[in-house]
């Protein structure tokens, strides 16, 4: 029996989970490394242009990998013919390429897995593998979302979160800044880590967020970026009905940009950037791709500030391919 009375813990909304349905764990890559063990697969096609920890886990499993390119769309450029006990994984870029997780589900049905890490609001597509990473969209400190048929006889931990808080709440008492380092540390501490089931802080927390105004607030600032930003952005990809970005993916040929909005408090990502490849497009998103942040902490005032900072600081060339 849980205690009745006493101190007060952190209040929160009682709602529902967004992904009511799915499997709850404690990270991203740990639904992928279930997805590998409950189909044992022997081999998985990944793009190089994804985060490490896929590629990590297939190692660490023993699972082939096999590399692909994509192309300006951000789509395969070749199709392989997959044989049993083979997969092919993609990555949903930024929420904004349902339409080619699509096609990848009529061509190879349970054979693809649907990585939505970026891609929180993106359905998934009956039978078909997919899982998701909600702290790419939320404060939380950890947690994964996973759907998938087959379902391993194990019995797994339940993870605790509270070590992993401190960037979370050292932000709101000191700022960006003062909680880096504990981000970089607690971040770290989910590589590798085992397969556990989502922790009950992480649940809570996930069950308190306003789903659908959050979502409305990240399609307002992305569509202010598109508008400003739209005719020097070097990269073009459509936000469907539907469709919830995880960032406004900006792509220039201004090797000083990202540093200078960085140096005025605009926090920009480096997206994966220990990856080799022999694609120049893939080159140029690893050094050159800014993933904006418009997300529900902000309004479209703060949008067209980000847009009038990158007015100011480039020079208004675009990198063409």
């Amino acid at each position: 029996m849980e205690a009745i009375g006493g101190y007060f813990e952190l209040e929160l909304r009682k709602g529902e989970h967004y992904h009511k349905d799915a499997i709850r764990l404690n990270s991203g890559s740990n639904c992928f490394e279930y997805i590998l063990r409950a189909r044992k697969y022997e081999k998985v096609y990944v793009p190089y242009y994804t985060c490490h920890v896929i590629f990590d886990v297939a190692q660490r499993l023993g699972v082939g990998i096999a590399y692909y390119h994509i192309n300006e769309l951000l789509e395969p450029v070749e199709l392989p013919e997959l044989k049993a006990y083979e997969a092919f994984l993609y990555t949903n870029y930024y929420g904004l390429k349902q339409p080619c997780v699509e096609r990848l589900a009529e061509k190879y049905g349970k054979q693809l897995i649907v990585d939505n890490a970026q891609a929180f609001y993106a359905n998934r597509i009956e039978g078909i593998d997919t899982f998701y990473s909600p702290r790419k969209y939320f404060g939380v400190p950890d947690g994964g979302y996973l759907y998938t048929d087959p379902i391993l006889n194990e019995e797994f931990p339940q993870a605790e979160s509270m070590q992993r808080m401190t960037h979370l709440l050292r932000r709101i008492e000191q700022g960006a800044e003062a909680g880096y380092a504990d981000y970089q540390r607690e971040e770290g501490t989910l590589d590798g880590s085992p397969i556990e089931r989502m922790s009950k802080l992480t649940d809570a927390l996930l069950r308190s967020l306003d789903y659908e105004k959050i979502a409305q607030e990240r399609i307002s600032n992305y569509k202010v970026l598109e508008e400003q930003l739209g005719y020097s952005n070097s990269i073009h990809l459509e936000m469907r009905q539907g469709d919830v970005p995880m960032i406004y993916p900006y792509l220039t040929q201004d090797f000083t940009l990202k540093q200078k909005l960085i140096a005025n408090k605009i926090y920009v990502a480096t997206y994966w950037p220990n990856i080799e490849t022999s694609s120049d497009f893939e080159s140029m998103l690893k050094t050159n791709l800014l993933p904006l942040p418009l997300d529900q902490r902000y309004d479209q005032s703060t949008a067209k500030a980000i847009a009038n900072a990158i007015a100011e600081y480039t020079g208004g060339g675009f990198a063409k391919f």
